[in-house]
């Protein structure tokens, strides 16, 4: 496997807005003297006030910016104040994190189930609650919502003290949870009123992947979840597509881990989704639900095996710091 298999995490919120404003004080848009304040930065960023909040005092402590009557920030080398309205500066932000503008439980939940990924396969890790709100800037009533959000899709548990934990994807969860997804899944199927046009696209595309399958995972995540959003979540039983979504949530970020440990994107799994669409098409239902059930053992066996060829590695230095092993 190579060194950087796991990839870079992504920079916490704070510290991109930071990075924009670093770049916009090194060009001479932010002038000397200019006044920082959080509430007009905030709107014009499309960022939460406290990652605004946290920005600002990074660039003073690294001398880019000086306190300013304990209202706000200067923009160091010069004293005296210079006020404009930052809303109709035209800062560059050409590399303004995608993330900006999303509601702080949103973006949140997003970068949390990217950092759970990293290390769903490598043990049991502590989820501290206090970290969490210091890493992402945001309050603890933030941080318990999106806890709770992730709790019903099965990422996260709470053990017998109250703690958040994450628990690894052993080979027996995997188990347990194609064994859910056998009895769920199918059951979805059996009851799904799909678009049927889409369908056709869906099998067409998949026809038209090499036999190697595809070398980009997010083509393969494309794929598996158009099947999942058209044959299996379009039943009309809303309970029980929203069980379905929860079993099915860690299994796919079991599976990003894979992908990003160098394991390619197994075409296997997409052919057997294509003859399921071609049986439904067909409207040979029970035997859509028939192949269903057998490409789910057939992938849970695919991903012990992609397991036991991971178990050897270490689990990457630089997991999140709000991740506790034990």
């Amino acid at each position: 496997m190579p060194e950087d298999a796991f990839g870079p995490r992504r920079s916490p919120l704070f510290q991109s807005t930071a990075d924009i404003l670093r770049r916009n004080i090194d060009s001479g848009t932010l002038t000397p003297g200019l006044v920082l304040q959080e509430s007009a930065l905030s709107e014009r960023l499309s960022v939460s006030r406290a990652t605004v909040k946290r920005a600002l005092s990074l660039l003073a402590d690294e001398g880019l910016l000086c306190r300013f009557d304990g209202r706000g920030y200067l923009v160091a080398g010069r004293d005296s104040p210079r006020r404009l309205d930052l809303r109709s500066i035209e800062l560059d932000l050409d590399q303004l994190d995608e993330d900006a503008g999303k509601p702080n439980w949103q973006r949140l939940q997003e970068e949390m189930e990217a950092d759970l990924a990293r290390c769903l396969i490598f043990g049991r890790y502590r989820i501290i609650e206090a970290l969490v709100a210091e890493h992402f800037g945001v309050s603890r009533t933030v941080v318990r919502d999106v806890l709770g959000r992730l709790q019903e899709r099965g990422l996260v548990t709470k053990s017998n003290t109250s703690r958040w934990v994450v628990e690894p994807l052993t080979a027996q969860r995997f188990r347990n949870k194609f064994e859910l997804a056998s009895i769920l899944e199918v059951a979805a199927l059996e009851t799904a009123m799909p678009d049927v046009e889409a369908l056709g696209r869906l099998s067409a595309d998949i026809r038209a992947l090499p036999q190697d399958g595809p070398d980009d995972p997010d083509i393969w995540f494309d794929l598996e979840g158009r099947f999942y959003d058209l044959a299996i979540l379009s039943t009309p039983n809303a309970d029980l597509a929203g069980y379905v979504r929860s079993n099915r949530a860690a299994l796919r970020s079991s599976q990003k881990v894979l992908f990003s440990l160098g394991l390619p994107p197994d075409r296997q799994t997409l052919s057997e989704h294509g003859m399921v669409v071609d049986l439904i098409l067909a409207q040979t239902r029970s035997a859509a639900a028939s192949m269903l059930s057998t490409h789910l053992g057939n992938a849970l066996n695919r991903t012990i095996a992609q397991l036991k060829i991971v178990s050897v590695l270490d689990p990457p230095d630089d997991l999140a710091p709000y991740l506790q092993a034990g």
